[in-house]
C-alpha cells in the first residue's frame, strides 16, 4: 500500500463534531483545563480578532443560545465592553438552564462596571430590533445541532440574515451541521466565522462554503495526541508548494509521461492534457493514438512526441493495441495518464481492461478510461502499480453503479473506494477531494465552479499527471494539480475577461 505523505498542521484538521467533543471532553477531564478556562480562551481570541475590525464606540447585537456557544458569545462581549463597544445581548430561550460555564459568564459579565455599555433582554419577543447597531454576534447553537432549527431561533436566523451589518458566528454559523454541510431548516449566513480548536468538516461540505463566510481560526489548549483519529483535512498554499520547474540534464531525466487518448471526434481533449503536462517541465510527453488521428495532432502539438497504433484506418483503440502499446510504455521509466478523449466503443472498453492488467506502471485514470472501469465486471490492478483515478460526480456514479446526494455522502465514498481499491481518488466537485489508500481525504478550500467547462478536467489530469512524473506521491500530485488550479485562477481573477477558458489554467 502506498501510503499517505501529505502532512496537514493542526490548524487544518477537519474535525466532524463528535471527534471536537471528544477533544474538548478530554482536554477537561484528562488534562484537567476546565470548560470555563477553554471559554475564557476562545472568546478571548475572538475578541482580539474583533477588535482589529471593528469600529470604536461601536454597538453590538449577541444572540445567545443556553449553551456553551452562548457562554463563548458573552465572553466576547466581556472583552469588547473594556473597549467602549456596546452589547445588547438577547437570550433566545431566557437565561433559567444556562449551560453551567455559560451562567458563570453571565454573571460576570455583570459584576463589570459596563451598566452604561450591556443591555440584556432575556426573550426573543422582547428584544426590539435595533436601528443602530453595527454588527451582530451568533452565539445561538453550536456544532452539536443534530435536528433542525425550531421555534424563536428560526425568527432570529431569518431576521439576521436580512440585515446589511456584518455577522459573525461563533465555531460554526447556526443552523449549519458540523458533518455534512448541510442547512438545518434555516441557517445564519454569516461573514466571517470563528472556528475554536478546529476547523468544521461542514465548511466546505454542501451548503458550508456560502454560509461560513471567511474562517478564522482560533487556538486552543487541546493536546495535539487528541487529534490523532482525525481522517479529513483542508489543502492550503501555506502548507502544500508546488516546485518551480527545474529543465533535467537530458530530455528524459525531468520525466516521462505517456499520454493514451484519442479518438476520432475526441481529439482535443488529448491536446489539452498534452499541453497541461508539458507546462510542467517535463522532460518528455509521449501521446500514444490511433494512427488515423495521428495528422490532427501532428500538427497541433508540435512539441509533443507522437507513436501512432495501428494502421491509418485505425480511428479508436481496440485490443489488437494492447501489446504495441504495453511495448511503447517500456520503453523508458514514466507514468501513464489513460482516458481522455478515448470514446466508448465496447472493443477500447476491452482495450482498457487488458491495457490495465499488464501495465505495471503508476497511472492516472480520467474522463473515457473511467467510463471503461466502470463498464468491467472486475478490476485487475498489478500490485506494482498505483492508480489515481479522477472523476466528476457523474464518472463517480457510475463507478458506484447507485446514485448518491450530497458532498457529505461522496466524500465518504471517495474515502471507501480508495481504502477498498488501494487506490488514489480525486474527485472534482465543490469542493475537490482527494481519498488516499490509508482512508485520509483532503478538502479544497476555494470555489472550483470555474472548473466545470469541457476540458478543464483534460487540464487538471494532465497537471495531476505531470507531478506524478516529477517524483511526487499520488496523493501530492494530486493536491499540487489542485492548487496549480487556484493560483491560475487566482491570477486571472485579478484581471477577468469573461469566464476563463481551460486554457487559461494551462
Amino acid at each position: 500500500m502506498v501510503t499517505s505523505s501529505l502532512s496537514a498542521p493542526y490548524d487544518y484538521y477537519l474535525l466532524d463534531a463528535d471527534l471536537s467533543q471528544e477533544i474538548d471532553r478530554r482536554t477537561i477531564d484528562e488534562m484537567g483545563i476546565d470548560g470555563f478556562t477553554l471559554m475564557e480562551i476562545a472568546g478571548s481570541s475572538a475578541a482580539k480578532k474583533l477588535l482589529a475590525e471593528i469600529p470604536q464606540d461601536a454597538h453590538s447585537i449577541y444572540l445567545c443560545g443556553k449553551g456553551n456557544n452562548g457562554g463563548d458569545a458573552l465572553v466576547i462581549a466581556r472583552y469588547l465592553v473594556q473597549h467602549n463597544i456596546s452589547a445588547t445581548v438577547v437570550f433566545l430561550s431566557g437565561t433559567d438552564d444556562l449551560s453551567p460555564d455559560a451562567d458563570k459568564n453571565l454573571e460576570l459579565l455583570k459584576k463589570f462596571d459596563t451598566q452604561d455599555f450591556v443591555t440584556i433582554v432575556e426573550s426573543w419577543e422582547g428584544f426590539e430590533p435595533l436601528e443602530d447597531y453595527d454588527f451582530v454576534i451568533d452565539g445561538m447553537l453550536g456544532t452539536g445541532l443534530d435536528s433542525d432549527v425550531r421555534g424563536d431561533y428560526i425568527q432570529a436566523v431569518n431576521w439576521t440574515n436580512e440585515q446589511s451589518r456584518p455577522v459573525y458566528a461563533i465555531d460554526i454559523p447556526t443552523g449549519l451541521h458540523a458533518n455534512s454541510g448541510l442547512i438545518m431548516s434555516c441557517a445564519i449566513q454569516a461573514d466571517q466565522t470563528f472556528a475554536f480548536g478546529g476547523r468544521k468538516q461542514g465548511f466546505y461540505l454542501n451548503d458550508g462554503p456560502d454560509l461560513t463566510g471567511s474562517v478564522e481560526y482560533c487556538e486552543l489548549p487541546f493536546p495535539n495526541k487528541y487529534r490523532e483519529n482525525c481522517q479529513t483535512f483542508l489543502l492550503d498554499e501555506s502548507w502544500i508548494s508546488i516546485p518551480e520547474q527545474t529543465p533535467g540534464r537530458h530530455k528524459y531525466d525531468a520525466g516521462v509521461l505517456y499520454i493514451i487518448a484519442g479518438s476520432e471526434g475526441l481529439t482535443g481533449a488529448a491536446m489539452m492534457a498534452a499541453q497541461s503536462a508539458w507546462a510542467e517541465g517535463l522532460g518528455a510527453v509521449i501521446l500514444i493514438c490511433p494512427h488515423g488521428i495521428l495528422p490532427i495532432y501532428e500538427q497541433g502539438l508540435p512539441s509533443i512526441i507522437k507513436k501512432p497504433v495501428g494502421t491509418r484506418d485505425d480511428f479508436f483503440f481496440t485490443q489488437q493495441h494492447v501489446n504495441d502499446v504495453l511495448e511503447i510504455i517500456e520503453e523508458k521509466n514514466g507514468k501513464v495518464l489513460l482516458g481522455p478523449g478515448l470514446g466508448r466503443d465496447e472493443k477500447t472498453v476491452t482495450f482498457v481492461g487488458q491495457l490495465l492488467s499488464n501495465n505495471s506502471a503508476d497511472t492516472v485514470i480520467d474522463a473515457d478510461g473511467l467510463w471503461a472501469l466502470s463498464q468491467l465486471s472486475s478490476w485487475n490492478k498489478p500490485d506494482e502499480s498505483h492508480w489515481i483515478l479522477t472523476p466528476h460526480p457523474g464518472e463517480l456514479q457510475r463507478l458506484r453503479g447507485e446514485p448518491f446526494t450530497g458532498d457529505n455522502e461522496r466524500l465518504e465514498i471517495i474515502r471507501g473506494f480508495a481504502t477498498d481499491h488501494n487506490i488514489t481518488m480525486l474527485s472534482k466537485g465543490m469542493p475537490g477531494i482527494v481519498g488516499t489508500p490509508a482512508g485520509h481525504c483532503y478538502l479544497t478550500n476555494y470555489d472550483t465552479r470555474y472548473f466545470a467547462r469541457a476540458g478543464s478536467g483534460d487540464v487538471l489530469a494532465g497537471k495531476v499527471s505531470a507531478f506524478l512524473c516529477l517524483g511526487n506521491t499520488p496523493d501530492q500530485s494530486c493536491a499540487m494539480g489542485l492548487l496549480n488550479g487556484k493560483q491560475k485562477l487566482d491570477n486571472y481573477l485579478q484581471n477577468p475577461k469573461g469566464l476563463p477558458e481551460p486554457k487559461d489554467f494551462i
